[in-house]
């Protein structure tokens, strides 16, 4: 893994925040809305650190604007939000509505930054908006445009960017894609002109390297914080990314641990998918068991569809409100070996799930292991079948000594945890956000001894 990230990258270092759960829908409709729904979490004693505005926030989903009723003033929004310890997130799509007059579309015109069909003129696709253009990331002129736009957006109040929909999606057409005829005026030294099918796979890092840069330009001081739906190899430099759109079913949540190992494995350990799934409406077993998984993901985010029921914490009954609030006050005590495990990704290139063989390569048994993962290389997350609670499953561990352990929180909803002999996990204390924290806070160690009743690890 070391090797790889020599040749690709590694993971920017997160902000801090983002390593906190963070809660989206499609969509919160109004500023009251997610402000009733942050002050919930805060009520109900239930971690969380960021909210996130899916389309509708925007004025007719014109990206780069809000609606000036829903949501009339996104930074007064965002210091409300900032008050009670909680950032904002906010969705941009490379689907430029084609309008005359919509200063975005007028200003790409002007810098001729758009993807041209074969024939020269702009390509024309649909997206949410309707007719849209698509910047032409393969640029460095469109690059430093997009980039241009971000950084006055952040202005808003913006804390991270959401790009979805870019790989590119298209609506209305056979392959949901642009033509492959369509021409990309790319930089000489990574291709030069040519049609889409040369450029499409990396057209979404382009993206995000893009809005990576613009909130770089917007506050060098802080770290950005950006999540794609599409991607490549390298992806991770810029991004963080999910497992799109799920679905409410016990098979897409079990589905969501090897996708995550395997995202890990490419490069990219910063991902997680839906928590409680994107399609349909999730049972409150099924949401508590996603919750408990997910708590423990690199990358932690519910999320659900328009038109679904709420997916909330508390939406599904008290029981299933109980074991999400344990399951995330359990991830926010082991967020000191969580950001971690980040610097250790960032500055070597390790993944931060990792598959339970990397404790032993040489076992062919632990490579048939789909429901139990590393978070470390000294601590096993042991997941539950949909069946099963986690103390009913039978978990192959690693060889050795490997005790199991909890926060006296111990539910059949929340996966079993167990670290090595030798080893000593630092944990914080129990807190809703992660402003509650200080660089003074105490940490506890727990210590699991080994077969000499010493301990000798520390990650």
């Amino acid at each position: 893994m070391t090797s790889l990230s020599h040749a690709i990258g590694t993971v920017s270092m997160p902000p801090k925040w983002s390593v906190g759960y963070h809660q989206c829908r499609y969509s919160y409709d109004s500023s009251e809305k997610v402000l009733k729904v942050v002050r919930t979490f805060r009520e109900k004693g239930i971690p969380c650190d960021v909210v996130w505005m899916d389309i509708d926030y925007m004025d007719g989903f014109r990206c780069f604007t809000f609606d000036s009723i829903r949501f009339p003033d996104p930074k007064s929004l965002v210091d409300d939000l900032h008050s009670i310890g909680c950032k904002a997130v906010w969705m941009l799509d490379p689907g430029i509505k084609k309008e005359k007059g919509f200063f975005v579309f007028d200003s790409g015109s002007k810098n001729d930054v758009w993807v041209q069909k074969a024939d020269g003129s702009p390509f024309v696709g649909e997206v949410w908006p309707g007719d849209c253009v698509f910047p032409d990331f393969t640029s460095e002129k469109a690059r430093a445009w997009w980039a241009s736009l971000v950084k006055d957006f952040i202005s808003n109040g913006v804390d991270g960017i959401w790009n979805d929909m870019n790989e590119p999606a298209v609506s209305k057409t056979v392959t949901k894609t642009m033509p492959e005829s369509n021409i990309h005026r790319g930089d000489a030294d990574i291709g030069g002109v040519q049609n889409h099918s040369y450029y499409h796979n990396v057209y979404g890092m382009l993206m995000t390297r893009s809005t990576y840069k613009g909130m770089e330009m917007a506050n060098a001081a802080k770290r950005p914080f950006v999540l794609t739906r599409a991607g490549f190899i390298g992806s991770q430099r810029y991004a963080a990314t999910w497992t799109g759109d799920n679905l409410s079913t016990w098979e897409h949540l079990h589905m969501s641990l090897p996708m995550i190992l395997q995202l890990g494995l490419s490069g990219q350990p910063l991902s997680g998918p839906d928590i409680g799934g994107f399609g349909g409406n999730a049972t409150p077993k099924l949401f508590g068991r996603w919750m408990g998984l997910g708590a423990l993901f690199p990358f932690s985010r519910g999320h659900t569809e328009t038109g679904s029921i709420d997916h909330e914490p508390w939406s599904f009954g008290e029981e299933c409100e109980e074991v999400c609030r344990l399951a995330l006050l359990r991830r926010y005590r082991l967020l000191p070996h969580i950001y971690t495990l980040f610097y250790h990704s960032h500055t070597k290139g390790i993944p931060v799930a990792a598959p339970v063989f990397f404790a032993d390569p040489q076992d062919p048994e632990l490579r048939k292991v789909e429901t139990s993962f590393l978070l470390g290389p000294l601590l096993v997350c042991a997941s539950t079948l949909p069946n099963k609670g986690a103390h009913e499953c039978a978990h192959k561990l690693p060889k050795g000594i490997w005790l199991p352990f909890d926060f006296a929180d111990s539910h059949p909803d929340l996966p079993l945890l167990y670290l090595q002999g030798g080893a000593i996990l630092p944990v914080g204390l129990p807190i809703k956000h992660v402003g509650e924290a200080s660089l003074e806070d105490d940490l506890s160690l727990i210590i699991a001894l080994n077969e000499n009743g010493t301990y000798l690890h520390i990650f």
